[in-house]
């Protein structure tokens, strides 16, 4: 019932006596049946009740208060813990010319309960959580987003009246709603001639400057327009 169970074991040697020698409760889960408890050499019989019960790390058993614990019962410390071993080392690490990277090694052994990829990610939210009575780590990770997402080259927030194109064509744009140097290069050249009034001249002419300045029609900017 609730965070504890008792299981039983009543067997005579000689015999090896594993974890299926016992049974349990349908609330009970054997993880590994084939684990070896004891190996019984003499035909003798070995019989005892054990109290199981669910927790987390490690509890020493002299901090356990059992209230209702029967008299001659043997308290044992407990390992709630699923992982086994854990350690990690930094090495060194090269992505294409750079060879001044670490690498981060974790190896991390559980008894089969707990996935280790899923213990190392609940890890990681623990650290974060703890993390957060210093800095509000979401904050920060939300003010980056936005700073990559508003991080563009300088001339693409420029105006096309910089581009010093004929009074012609400077309208034509502005009257696709095309403002700025980076609205423009999102277009296509199949984009413009649907323009009315912009010609192939204009289209050359646009093309001309923009080839300049290192730009083309058609170019991919991630996250544009800019936000706010």
């Amino acid at each position: 019932e609730g965070n504890h169970a008792e299981i039983t074991l009543d067997v005579t040697g000689p015999c090896d006596v594993l974890a299926s020698s016992f049974e349990v409760p349908g609330t009970v889960e054997l993880v590994n049946p084939d684990f070896h408890i004891a190996t019984i050499v003499d035909k003798v019989n070995l019989k005892m009740t054990l109290t199981v019960r669910t927790g987390r790390g490690y509890e020493p058993a002299d901090l356990r208060d059992d209230e209702d614990r029967v008299v001659g019962a043997l308290k044992v410390d407990a390992s709630y813990s699923p992982v086994r071993r854990v350690s990690y080392t930094v090495d060194n690490a090269r992505f294409e010319k750079r060879t001044d990277l670490d690498k981060l090694v974790i190896e991390l052994e559980t008894d089969g309960t707990l996935d280790p990829k899923l213990a190392i990610e609940h890890s990681a939210t623990i650290l974060q959580q703890q993390l957060s009575a210093f800095v509000d780590l979401d904050a920060i990770a939300e003010q980056e987003a936005k700073k990559d997402q508003n991080d563009f080259d300088p001339i693409l927030l420029r105006s096309i009246e910089e581009l010093e194109l004929t009074v012609r064509s400077t309208n034509c744009l502005k009257a696709e709603s095309i403002f700025l140097i980076g609205d423009l290069i999102h277009r296509s050249e199949f984009d413009l001639l649907k323009t009315p009034n912009l010609g192939k001249k204009s289209l050359n002419e646009i093309k001309d400057v923009l080839a300049s300045k290192d730009l083309s029609l058609g170019m991919n900017v991630e996250n544009w327009p800019p936000v706010g």
